[in-house]
């Protein structure tokens, strides 16, 4: 009985374990609930486990004043999501190619994708910002999602994804059929490795909105200010801040998250499960 079922007090420090793990994910984001519902001054007097009733206000500091909210919303929305398509699929196109084909410099290539994964984004930004300055770009979306294109860590987890799981012969048979390679890629290989793509699009998605200094430095416009743009509009000036509008505007920035990551995760699941049948 105890070989089926192992050691009851490892498996009691496992479950406690995992309970200490969900607990310190689950209290920030409910503490960021409560406080949405409460008051700048009742945020000061300290934490609370009890809402408040202070979220009218709270709404109407976050929509008033100028603070064009739902304008935020939707560039966040459109920055995001383009990324998330551009990042995800070029991303798979350059894994594709350095997994099938057997080219002179592949594994140098290989590598250098494996440096600029170690290379941090800061290293560059000010390089960046004066290409970006110099060629009339700032103050413009496409800084901010074309980049994303060279994303060394989705082609270092989808390229390694392939290895375990994409079969070369079923490339060769699609040739024999007559197929091209962008066909085999866009109709083949892509609906083989969902899940890869799906867990590459959550990072990618919840890293693009909410990504605040990069917009912050080349976004100056109010008309395409990202919705972390607007939301720090509401510190106001040193004599009042509006603590409880930020909070739910934080409260807010979260729904698009869980409403994407509960779409995409089904395609992991569904992934993984399929990948789990032998025919």
């Amino acid at each position: 009985m105890i070989g089926r079922t192992g050691n009851p007090i490892k498996r009691y420090l496992i479950h406690a374990l995992m309970i200490f793990l969900v607990l310190l994910a689950i209290v920030p984001i409910y503490v960021l609930m409560i406080n949405a519902t409460r008051s700048t001054e009742q945020i000061n007097t300290g934490l609370s486990i009890l809402p408040g009733s202070n979220v009218a206000y709270n709404w109407n500091a976050l929509t008033s004043r100028g603070f064009a909210i739902w304008r935020g919303f939707l560039n966040s929305a459109i920055i995001s999501i383009a990324t998330t398509i551009v990042s995800v699929y070029f991303s798979a196109l350059t894994a594709y190619g350095l997994h099938v084909y057997r080219f002179k410099g592949r594994l140098a290539l290989w590598g250098l994708i494996l440096i600029i994964m170690m290379l941090p984004g800061s290293l560059t930004f000010i390089g960046f910002y004066q290409l970006m300055a110099s060629w009339r770009l700032t103050d413009n979306f496409l800084p901010l999602i074309i980049p994303s294109i060279a994303a060394a860590g989705t082609v270092l987890f989808i390229r390694q994804y392939m290895s375990a799981t994409l079969n070369v012969d079923l490339i060769d048979a699609a040739r024999i059929d007559g197929a091209g390679e962008y066909r085999i890629f866009n109709l083949i290989i892509l609906p083989i490795i969902i899940p890869a793509l799906a867990a590459q699009s959550i990072f990618t998605f919840v890293g693009s909105w909410n990504n605040f200094l990069t917009p912050a430095v080349l976004l100056s416009s109010n008309s395409r200010m990202t919705l972390s743009m607007v939301i720090f509009q509401l510190r106001g000036d040193i004599y009042r801040t509006e603590f409880g509008g930020i909070y739910l505007g934080i409260a807010i920035s979260l729904v698009p998250i869980i409403i994407f990551y509960a779409f995409m995760s089904r395609y992991i699941i569904s992934g993984l499960t399929l990948g789990g049948v032998k025919e």
